[in-house]
């Protein structure tokens, strides 16, 4: 036997739209993106770069390096010792393994402790390691 008083107290409550799942799943998201997004680091300094007709800008330098003209290391706006530098640069290659090394040193630096630096990257385990130069404009500046 159909229970048509029953049916019609279902109909008349109408659907409810529970929308709490809803925002669970845009916070989820929210963090997952803010997780996996790439930010770009400095080096913290201002260089005077050295300029080269020859040079190309790379889109995607994870890890920047910069050597001040009194031959001072800073990564991450930080300074750090030459003994360190392999040790920060594991860590940032741990957190991302294809990340390219650009050591951004000052023109009035000494290229030893550019080269040192660059060594200490490839000991790291670095793939790519880059020596950054200033691009030349069109009109020789």
């Amino acid at each position: 036997m159909l229970n048509i008083s029953a049916a019609r107290k279902a109909r008349k409550r109408g659907i409810e739209l529970n929308i709490a799942p809803l925002i669970d799943m845009v916070f989820i998201l929210l963090i997952f993106f803010l997780v996996t997004t790439s930010f770009v680091r400095e080096t913290g300094i201002d260089i005077d770069r050295p300029t080269a007709a020859t040079a190309v800008s790379k889109e995607k330098a994870n890890i920047l390096i910069g050597v001040t003209e009194e031959d001072r290391i800073f990564m991450d706006r930080r300074e750090i010792d030459i003994r360190a530098v392999r040790a920060h640069v594991e860590r940032a290659l741990a957190e991302n393994p294809e990340g390219a090394v650009i050591v951004v040193a000052d023109r009035e630096s000494r290229t030893g402790i550019a080269i040192n630096v660059m060594d200490e990257c490839k000991l790291a385990g670095a793939k790519s390691v880059s020596l950054g130069a200033g691009l030349l404009s069109e009109t020789g500046e």
